[in-house]
């Protein structure tokens, strides 16, 4: 008897999702196909969904691809599907994106291009949208969002909210968790005195479902938040340049 034994990815996919069966059938296909030159897995951290995700999914597994399917019992956001994610990746760097199909899977390459030529003192790679689909309302909401986060954190990043960005797995682990955690990644590389680099990437509309937050409880939570990431920032030494003696 011969035992199939499953290659260790160097990238896994990180992708948080909530009620997205109809965007993942077509979004699991896109990641696949954008990494096809890289031995990779797909996380889709399924945040107790109503929805056939469940079946989608089991669909592509039969299919070969490379699909792993993780669940919350219940809903607890989209910080504590992707910190589920990158505790369960094996990939030695991970990609995250947005369940809702309106990140494209096809920048992934330049992200991970971007990170390895940035050199080990980089930290990040992030898209930053342009071409936004959203309505004018959120547009507005997120541009004076990341001004004003821009000015306070210093975090070299025009849009936090985006959901492709590439870390490598060790460094994500280091970082604190809270709730909200994801929309100040940029903030906390640097905190560990990593540097990050930006790519453009063009918005797509979603395809499929309505989006899982508003404009108002976003920006209250968002003034919070960033008042700790403030305090938080400023309780940190800076990384720790260790050398074994002996």
């Amino acid at each position: 008897m011969t035992l199939s034994i499953d290659p260790v990815p160097t990238i896994s996919v990180v992708v948080p999702a909530r009620n997205e069966a109809r965007n993942l059938e077509t979004l699991v296909d896109e990641i696949h196909a954008a990494l096809h030159a890289e031995t990779h897995e797909i996380i889709i951290v399924d945040d107790g969904s109503t929805d056939d995700t469940a079946g989608v999914l089991s669909a592509k597994k039969a299919s070969g691809q490379p699909v792993r399917h993780l669940r919350h019992a219940r809903s607890l956001g989209q910080s504590a599907s992707v910190r589920t994610g990158v505790l369960q990746a094996r990939g030695e760097v991970v990609v995250t994106l947005d369940g809702d199909g309106q990140n494209n899977p096809a920048y992934i390459p330049a992200l991970l291009a971007a990170l390895k030529e940035a050199g080990p003192d980089c930290g990040l790679a992030m898209g930053q949208r342009t071409r936004r689909t959203d309505g004018n309302v959120k547009r507005l909401a997120s541009r004076v969002a990341n001004t004003v986060r821009q000015a306070i954190l210093d975090d070299n990043s025009s849009d936090s909210g985006c959901g492709l960005k590439a870390v490598p797995r060790h460094l994500f682990l280091t970082l604190p968790f809270f709730d909200g955690w994801h929309r100040f990644t940029p903030a906390l590389v640097r905190r560990e005195g990593y540097g990050n680099v930006r790519i453009e990437v063009i918005d797509r509309p979603r395809g499929h479902g309505r989006s899982n937050y508003g404009v108002l409880d976003r920006g209250l939570r968002g003034v919070l938040d960033l008042m700790g990431m403030w305090w938080l920032l400023r309780r940190f030494r800076g990384r720790a340049d260790v050398t074994e003696i002996g």
